[in-house]
């Protein structure tokens, strides 16, 4: 049976890891063995992390909200309570935009909950 060598085939797989290196402090942007375990680490960095954003986008939507509701006299849990009474479905990034940039509109909004709360 004929030896086979690798020849262009290594080459590509070592090059494309090495691409992906490229930036990483020392050895891990040169050394093929090095750089081909910091990738696969930061893959799987980025894989969880773009889960981690959503999560951490709505605690930031949260917070706003929160904020935003005790100016107007209710708690986080009793506004979106009193919106869900109200019917009105406004989801919490669109909340946390309202009490950010439009706090007459969020206003209006706690209103609408309290009146749904105290009925």
């Amino acid at each position: 049976m004929a030896r086979v060598k690798g020849g262009i085939v290594r080459a590509r797989r070592r090059k494309k890891i090495l691409k992906l290196a490229r930036g990483y402090f020392g050895s891990k942007h040169t050394l093929f063995k090095t750089a081909k375990e910091q990738v696969m680490k930061s893959l799987m960095y980025a894989y969880r992390d773009r889960r981690q954003t959503k999560r951490n986008f709505r605690k930031l939507w949260i917070v706003r909200i929160n904020a935003a509701a005790r100016i107007n006299g209710l708690s986080y849990s009793k506004l979106m309570h009193g919106l869900k009474l109200a019917g009105v479905e406004v989801n919490r990034k669109m909340l946390a935009d309202l009490a950010v940039n439009d706090l007459k509109a969020f206003s209006s909004l706690a209103d609408t909950a309290k009146q749904k709360i105290n009925a």
